[in-house]
């Protein structure tokens, strides 16, 4: 059964006494080589995105004959892998990326964290892997932001980044799915994703690569799908952009999205376009979380497959006012340039719009709790 509290924003939803009792479950042995606190805080001063790691990892163990076994939570460091195992030879893994924020009364929230465990099922199913409860994931994300308390920061804009992940942990070589496999969590605390303010990015539209194709992994969150961003990555910024669009596999048309984030565009009349899910889109938590806003603002929403021709004419005459993407990391981010190999248009003024910036001013508000949570997004952690 679910509860509810009170948060100073509002109504919001703390975890189940389900998810409770599994997370009485883990045992928790602290580090024997904690951070001082003067080490401690001179890491959270301005820390680089996920270049800096607490003091511990959740971790459950998983085996076909006998299921999700040994939660616990243990001192963060090297995974000791045989040289064959499996995930080193075959790509069998997967990974979520979500926040935990301190709000103004010291508590610490997720933000719509089920949605990160239905969708780890989801990529598990697809790259062969056993689904993890999400229970489970909400109970492991939740013991190891209470035993890392001390790490979530707390200065404006920042949050403890969370990376659950799973891969095959079997040692074999042969084409099969694993008999054995790990799930771990791992924190990261990280500042502003824009420091000093929401800068507009760059976009170069690829024609040559994509990230995935139709019926491959494009809608599962694994690392092979990053790893085939990562050489158009490379030769757009050796242009000069930020960032990459990619275009489908299939007829090479239409809108897809770029190496980690959804697109959305907004057009002259208001209204608020975005790519459909066609199985080679991630489906990202907060694309669904704009949609639902964007609602809310009584804008017309609309998932639809969109050609890259009419984005170009569109920004050329106007139809199309604003261009941002999203995702956990930078929440909502403006773009001001869109290029390719026969076209380069700017968006707009080139500077952020004003439905982008109302939509990133909501969510964030709604995520470090200034704001009521009316959809009930957010599950307390500690």
């Amino acid at each position: 059964m679910t509860s509810t509290t009170e948060n100073t924003a509002g109504p919001a939803t703390i975890l189940s006494e389900d998810i409770e009792e599994i997370a009485d479950l883990f045992s928790v042995t602290l580090t024997d080589t904690p951070a001082s606190d003067e080490e401690r805080a001179k890491k959270l001063d301005s820390p680089k995105f996920g270049t800096v790691f607490t003091d511990h990892m959740a971790r459950i163990s998983w085996r076909r004959d006998e299921g999700w076994v040994h939660r616990r939570v243990q001192k963060y460091g090297p995974l000791q892998l045989d040289p064959a195992t499996a995930v080193l030879h075959y790509g069998q893994e997967i990974f979520e990326g979500l926040k935990a924020y301190q709000h103004a009364d010291g508590s610490v929230w997720a933000f719509r964290p089920e949605e990160n465990a239905a969708r780890l099922a989801r990529s598990a199913h697809r790259l062969a892997l056993p689904a993890l409860p999400v229970d489970d994931f909400m109970a492991a994300c939740a013991v190891l932001v209470r035993t890392d308390r001390a790490w979530v920061p707390t200065a404006p804009d920042s949050s403890l980044y969370l990376r659950p992940f799973m891969f095959a942990s079997e040692p074999f070589l042969g084409v099969r799915p694993a008999d054995e496999v790990q799930f771990l969590v791992i924190a990261s605390p990280s500042g502003a994703y824009f420091a000093g303010g929401v800068k507009p990015v760059s976009i170069w539209v690829d024609a040559e690569y994509h990230r995935a194709g139709p019926g491959g992994t494009g809608a599962a969150k694994c690392g092979g799908n990053y790893a085939a961003s990562l050489l158009p990555q490379m030769e757009a910024a050796a242009k000069g952009f930020d960032q990459v669009c990619f275009l489908d596999g299939g007829s090479n048309v239409y809108l897809e999205e770029l190496g980690g984030m959804n697109v959305f565009l907004v057009m002259d009349d208001g209204s608020v376009h975005t790519p459909e899910l066609t199985g080679s889109i991630l489906e990202g938590v907060t694309r669904s979380s704009i949609l639902r806003l964007a609602a809310d603002h009584g804008r017309d929403v609309v998932e639809r497959r969109i050609p890259l021709t009419e984005l170009v004419e569109g920004l050329k005459g106007g139809r199309v006012a604003e261009v941002f993407a999203c995702g956990t990391a930078a929440v909502v981010t403006p773009v001001g340039r869109l290029a390719g190999e026969t076209f380069d248009a700017t968006v707009g003024d080139g500077q952020p719009g004003e439905l982008t910036i109302a939509i990133r001013q909501e969510l964030t508000d709604i995520q470090y709790g200034r704001t009521p949570d009316r959809h009930g997004w957010m599950r307390r952690l500690a």
